[in-house]
């Protein structure tokens, strides 16, 4: 069977996601191509993935990065790249006429604008960047459906999800999912490492320790909302936004093996569940040859060898970063922006042995209950009420480290 060749940009290349998505287009050389390639400032990983891959352009958000990665390319005759910069480089090779397909993968708000430039150009846009919905989901869905992009969520728990979902949904109906006989959504998590740590351990964990997730593989921004279960508060946000349904009809479940990714539950008492080995080139794989299905180079599940599936309720003590998300699900307007702006200036701060661990979700506890509320009218609201929050947030643990 013939192809017509698809040109890929990977927004965030160099990080988890966009490494295993350079992995699957590497096992499909016949079907993709990679038009572009984005890093922030990692010249020393974004270089090995341009002599790979052959990009027509490769976009360094830092400038000074950008020149250094042009003089490397030169001195290596490898000129068939055009080296751009900054946001406007970022929001170019978003909206290239030549581009079929954008993996947006850039953590965190920086993803943003780049994402929204996809969608606007009505692109297929692989979603990875959760941040994206959290800050502006009104304004995101809107664009989505004006531009008549396509949209599939990456995440493996959104992805999951989506599989499940009804076929009409799948082919870009915007459903009443109570209409189409769902129940609900249950969104599954493994809990992170310190599911079981004792709670008075927890003011003492090393960075190291909260980034080594059991079952996945993930950036250490990833891993830490992970390790506090913001991530999956965050994810809480995006599936309303994604399936057009509240968060009342969502329940999040502990699966700690991390093998089912998500549920959805039907009138008729069916539960559709999407099963396989944790590893992020099952959705990349699945997002990228939709409706058709490829092969991602991930493992079988071996289901006799699994054993045992186990859930549990979330313990809102141990991860209250998860109730924070709820809340500000129920404050609604800008509340879940400033919520994603806080929780990124405090993981910074606690990556770099500022803060400790526990103090993450005071820190953004005291931005939420300080921060206005108001309504997510334009992207420059949206931005503006990142940007007061990021800086309460680093306020605040100036305050405090000086105490």
């Amino acid at each position: 069977m013939s192809f017509k060749m698809q040109n890929i940009t990977v927004l965030g290349s160099t990080g988890s996601v966009g490494v295993s998505t350079l992995d699957v287009v590497a096992r499909h050389a016949d079907r993709y191509r990679i038009y572009a390639l984005t890093a922030n400032t990692r010249v020393d990983l974004l270089l090995p993935q341009i002599q790979a891959h052959h990009p027509r352009y490769a976009v360094m958000r830092d400038e000074n990065a950008a020149q250094q990665l042009s003089d490397q390319l030169t001195r290596l005759n490898l000129t068939e790249t055009t080296v751009l910069s900054g946001d406007e480089g970022l929001l170019q090779v978003s909206a290239a006429v030549e581009v079929d397909s954008v993996m947006a993968a850039i953590v965190g708000a920086a993803g943003l604008a780049p994402t929204m430039a996809a969608v606007n150009a009505g692109k297929k846009v692989l979603l990875a960047n959760k941040e994206s919905l959290v800050m502006a989901g009104h304004l995101f869905m809107q664009a989505v459906e004006q531009s008549g992009a396509i949209l599939l969520p990456i995440d493996s728990e959104h992805n999951a999800i989506f599989q499940c979902m009804p076929v009409r949904y799948q082919q870009g109906a915007k459903l009443d999912l109570d209409g189409e006989g769902v129940r609900r959504i249950l969104l599954t998590g493994s809990g992170g490492p310190f599911r079981q740590t004792p709670l008075e351990n927890l003011s003492a964990v090393s960075p190291d320790q909260a980034c080594a997730h059991p079952n996945w593989s993930m950036g250490r921004k990833i891993s830490v909302d992970s390790a506090t279960m913001m991530n999956k508060g965050l994810e809480l946000i995006e599936a309303c936004w994604l399936f057009n349904t509240g968060p009342q009809n969502i329940e999040i479940v502990i699966h700690p093996q991390s093998v089912i990714h998500s549920m959805v539950e039907y009138c008729d008492g069916s539960v559709l569940a999407q099963l396989g080995n944790p590893d992020m080139r099952t959705p990349i794989a699945h997002a990228l040859a939709f409706p058709q299905r490829i092969s991602s180079g991930v493992s079988s599940l071996d289901i006799l060898a699994t054993a045992r599936l186990d859930f549990e309720a979330p313990d809102y003590q141990r991860f209250p970063c998860l109730r924070l998300a709820t809340e500000a699900v129920a404050a609604g307007g800008t509340a879940m922006a400033v919520l994603n702006a806080a929780n990124e200036v405090a993981v910074d701060a606690f990556l770099n042995h500022r803060i400790r661990f526990t103090d993450i979700p005071d820190i953004i506890e005291h931005v939420l209950m300080n921060m206005p509320v108001v309504e997510p009218e334009s992207l420059a609201i949206v931005q503006q009420q990142d940007f007061e929050a990021r800086a309460m947030a680093a306020l605040f643990i100036v305050n405090a480290l000086a105490a």
